[in-house]
């Protein structure tokens, strides 16, 4: 398990965001009209796909009582307790390619995904 330090000597979840997911989160928050400074990325796992989980992003104004809020690169990014036991130590990332583009969650705790990679198992 990946952890940041947490004052009392505590530690919690770790949960990564490269400057380019930032940037364009950050742009795309902006781009809503919401105050980067409160509002942020909200990452999530819910039921569905053919390997029984998926991932989830969305904007939300501010966190609820019960999220860890992580920063970086001067993105909030929110996660509920459910959602973090199976997240925790993931790399949220950004492409753009040829291909494919938008955000990509790198997760460790992937035992198997499905063949588009859209829904995953741990």
């Amino acid at each position: 398990m990946s952890t940041d330090s947490m004052e009392g000597g505590e530690t919690r979840p770790r949960i990564e965001v490269t400057e380019d997911a930032a940037e364009r989160a950050l742009a795309l928050l902006s781009e809503e009209g919401l105050d980067v400074t409160e509002a942020g990325l909200r990452l999530f796992v819910q039921q569905g796909g053919c390997a029984g989980l998926s991932y989830g992003m969305r904007f939300d104004d501010e966190p609820e009582e019960d999220d860890t809020v992580y920063e970086h690169h001067d993105l909030r990014v929110f996660v509920d307790p459910a959602s973090l036991k199976y997240i925790e130590g993931s790399v949220l990332d950004y492409e753009s390619g040829l291909q494919a583009e938008g955000f990509n969650v790198e997760n460790p705790n992937v035992v198997s995904e499905c063949g588009c990679g859209e829904s995953f198992r741990t």
